[in-house]
């Protein structure tokens, strides 16, 4: 496993809730890649401000979590930027805050033309799936994803 670089840090006024070491209340993710699978993975520690019902992580900081490591996946793994254009999400079992971290893990199911689709599942500390996705992203051009984006190259995410 090789741990992504997070390029986005270098700008002071970067804030993503989902990537950001510096947003307070975030959850400062780290994304790992398994270049053999193409396959990217976070774990991650949710704290009871971030559950629905008494000790169960909601469902939409879930989905949120989904959501984050497939845009990873759009900057990483297929090179680009892009914006999620839908999110099929599919919830099999409660994830509880108790148990401790959950594992996100997420990979391309289908990139065509301008739309990639993104698997992703979330596991929780007993490797049990609670949730799973399939989260489509409305990619760009390379071109337009650094002109309107600020997107760096894939080549920044990967470097050592």
């Amino acid at each position: 496993m090789k741990k992504i670089n997070n390029p986005f840090t270098a700008s002071e006024e970067f804030n993503c809730i989902g990537c950001s070491p510096r947003n307070p209340i975030g959850f400062q993710l780290d994304f790992f890649l398994d270049e053999e699978n193409e396959t990217l993975t976070t774990e991650w520690n949710p704290q009871p401000v971030f559950q629905g019902y008494k000790n169960v992580l909601h469902g939409g900081i879930q989905a949120t979590l989904m959501d984050e490591i497939a845009s990873w996946v759009v900057y990483s793994i297929i090179g680009t930027g892009g914006v999620t254009s839908q999110m099929q999400v599919r919830y099999r079992k409660p994830a509880f805050i108790k148990d401790g971290p959950v594992k996100v893990k997420a990979w391309v199911i289908k990139h065509e033309k301008k739309l990639a689709d993104i698997q992703t599942q979330l596991f929780n500390s007993e490797n049990e799936l609670c949730a799973e996705a399939i989260v489509q992203y409305f990619v760009y051009p390379v071109s337009i994803a650094k002109e309107k984006f600020g997107y760096p190259g894939k080549e920044a995410f990967l470097k050592e």
